[in-house]
């Protein structure tokens, strides 16, 4: 499988050291590591979501009982999301931290990845989501400990796009 599995290893590593102990996520090729290494980690805790938009209101609920978590999702995913981030996380200031394999950027070679790609970046921008691109192996601990630091601050939604530079071994 192309995906990086040393890359996946250290964005997982990275949300443990930031004290992630709920991960919530669909499959998704990118992500097929990190599921898997959720799911067999006892210290973690994974919700399968039917929807993305599930994982807004459990990552909720997390926050309420004092438990950080984090959503894994591709930008169609966060598309569909868009309902409960508003509504939800935005109304109420609800910490979310947000991993979207981000499809359709270069590079991409499945044409239905591209339209959601396009728009991806434009949405948390009109919805005043903070983001940063996780394209560099050496920058992923960093800037995943300070998008949890920014969620939790400013007790709103925060995003990383998980590149395909960063994701996909060639």
């Amino acid at each position: 499988m192309p995906v990086s599995v040393s890359n996946s290893e250290l964005i997982y590593g990275s949300l443990k050291s930031c004290e992630i102990d709920l991960m919530s996520a669909l499959p998704e090729t990118w992500l097929v590591h990190l599921i898997r290494m959720a799911d067999d980690d006892p210290e973690m805790t994974l919700v399968r979501l039917a929807k993305e938009e599930e994982g807004v209101g459990i990552s909720a609920g997390a926050h309420l009982a004092g438990v950080k978590s984090a959503m894994l999702m591709q930008n169609h995913g966060f598309l569909a999301s868009i309902n409960g981030i508003v509504s939800l996380a935005h109304l109420y200031k609800i910490p979310l931290l947000m991993l979207i394999s981000y499809r359709g950027e270069f590079g991409e070679r499945d044409p239905w990845q591209t339209q959601g790609g396009g728009v991806t970046v434009p949405l948390l921008d009109s919805l005043g989501i903070p983001y940063d691109r996780l394209d560099d192996p050496h920058h992923v601990q960093s800037r995943i400990r300070k998008a949890q630091h920014l969620a939790d601050a400013a007790l709103k939604p925060v995003a990383l796009l998980l590149c395909r530079d960063l994701m996909w071994e060639e």
